[in-house]
């Protein structure tokens, strides 16, 4: 090994859809920071507007676009516009994703099917459109953002539990089809992170955020950060032979069966 050389992003160019707040966010901070070069999208210009303030802050230099990833031609011309302005895309995170909690037997079936059309089918469309690229160039690393709730159910959250099932298995095909090429397809599984996605479920009292908390070998919530170690060596050439692999970044819930009673 070549340390730290196969850790470094030194010259790719990361497309970490969705990274305007949380946990993309941060996983485009610790990319920029290990030397990548950083494109996101976001749907709306305000949103666009307050992610490339927050990233001049930090000091990196990212490069926002317009873009809805469950609409293929706007991802096309998306994948197209960062070849143009950066270069082929050498990362892809797929990261953008909603939840929305409702007990199955009164969900509808259109918010069904938009958390399936989020959080599945662009994660598709999207890796769709950048694997040519991949090929052509020789390499390249997607990593799909899953959750424990990719091997575990619970209350109010069957389509989310699908869709992050069904990316699993995307993940594994992807690999599957793809591994030939140099292409390395993995996922991350976050536990529960303290991100604003989260913030009702950690209100004081909240039982839940005791349940999460007694849950958890490390008795606390994940943070944004502790997904970034994670994520550069995915994207790295550290990881050259980790692929179809889901790495769990849970304080470890699903390797604990919880306390005694």
């Amino acid at each position: 090994m070549n340390y730290p050389k196969d850790f470094s992003l030194q010259g790719k160019v990361a497309l970490v859809t969705g990274a305007a707040y949380g946990i993309g966010f941060a996983i485009a901070t610790a990319f920029a920071q290990a030397g990548a070069k950083i494109a996101f999208n976001c749907r709306s210009q305000k949103h666009l507007d307050q992610a490339l303030a927050d990233y001049k802050k930090l000091g990196i230099k990212a490069t926002g676009y317009i873009s809805d990833v469950t609409d293929e031609a706007q991802v096309n011309k998306l994948v197209a516009d960062i070849a143009k302005d950066l270069g082929t895309i050498d990362i892809l995170v797929n990261n953008a994703g909603i939840i929305k909690r409702i007990p199955m037997c009164e969900m509808k079936v259109e918010d069904f099917r938009q958390v399936i059309d989020i959080d599945l089918n662009a994660p598709f469309i999207v890796s769709k459109a950048v694997i040519p690229g991949m090929i052509k160039k020789g390499h390249g690393k997607i990593i799909n953002i899953c959750s424990m709730m990719s091997e575990l159910g619970r209350e109010t959250v069957s389509a989310y539990a699908a869709a992050k099932g069904g990316l699993k298995m995307l993940t594994r095909n992807i690999c599957s089809e793809y591994g030939y090429a140099n292409i390395q397809c993995n996922g991350i599984g976050p536990g529960y992170i303290a991100t604003p996605q989260t913030a009702p479920l950690r209100t004081p009292g909240n039982p839940f955020n005791s349940f999460i908390l007694a849950k958890t070998p490390a008795n606390r919530w994940g943070t944004p950060e502790d997904l970034q170690g994670p994520a550069v060596f995915l994207a790295s050439d550290a990881s050259n032979f980790v692929n179809g692999h889901i790495l769990y970044v849970d304080g470890g819930i699903l390797a604990y069966i919880g306390k005694q009673p």
